[in-house]
């Protein structure tokens, strides 16, 4: 099986709900024969439904990970190149090139963008493969950012990386010694910026969109109510330490 699939596929398995339901799935199996157990099991899924589903517990559980870098502020050093890392999309011709791209890589783009504004004298690097699209995340990228006023000679294309390890190993000979701002979404900015240190570019974090906007701001009671929205913040901030951990023990491997 191909290395990469794989890596999906646990990581998958081992995601909030892919634990919740495969609790719930023992507790019907055990249901007669072990009725104590099968309880158990219940009441353990719907405990971290709840609880990983309230805004309390997923702002507190993404906030350590994406609070590392603050957002990007213009300097009078000139920005050779802003490398927007591939998030997903899916090609679709009679969607505008904007429309085609996942939440993740519009957000990116929409952050590179306001860059490319303060620094206009800096090339756009786009990423990330085409998997079962027929265009590549980075050329659907490279297209809306045209489309919202981009020349197209001021972006290059990298089609190629499949993950984040990947992009920093594709990109960074291409930007050594360069100064060169980074755009991810800021949950994954961390890991981003540790596999672009492995590869010896230091570059400028630029965090984009932020999933916890104020953890210290008032917060009405709704706040504590489960919502789907904070299952799926809760999810990226577990998929996101788990891929910490994996890195940093490859690192020390």
């Amino acid at each position: 099986m191909d290395l990469f699939l794989l890596k999906k596929i646990i990581g998958f398995l081992i995601m909030p709900l892919s634990l919740i339901s495969i609790l719930l799935i023992l507790a019907l199996i055990l249901f007669y024969k072990k009725p104590s157990l099968s309880f158990k099991c219940l009441l353990s899924a719907s405990t971290l439904l709840i609880l990983l589903s309230t805004g309390y517990v997923s702002d507190r559980v993404m906030h350590p990970i994406e609070n590392n870098f603050v957002s990007y502020q213009s300097t009078d050093k000139p920005v050779d190149y802003i490398v927007i890392l591939g998030c997903g999309n899916s090609s679709n011709p009679d969607l505008p090139a904007t429309s085609q791209l996942f939440p993740c890589s519009l957000q990116r783009l929409v952050e590179a963008l306001r860059i490319f504004k303060l620094h206009p004298e800096a090339q756009l690097i786009t990423s990330g493969a085409a998997f079962d699209n027929n265009a590549s995340n980075a050329t659907n990228v490279k297209q809306a950012a045209m489309a919202l006023g981009v020349p197209d000679e001021k972006i290059i294309v990298e089609s190629f990386p499949k993950d984040t390890e990947e992009e920093a190993e594709l990109i960074a000979p291409r930007v050594q010694g360069k100064n060169v701002v980074l755009v991810t979404n800021a949950d994954h900015m961390l890991r981003a910026v540790n596999y672009f240190k492995q590869q010896g570019v230091d570059v400028i974090p630029a965090p984009a969109s932020n999933w916890v906007k104020n953890i210290d701001s008032y917060k009405n009671w709704s706040y504590y109510l489960p919502k789907s929205h904070n299952l799926t913040q809760t999810t990226n901030a577990w998929y996101e330490s788990i891929g910490l951990i994996v890195q940093w023990l490859k690192s020390e491997s």
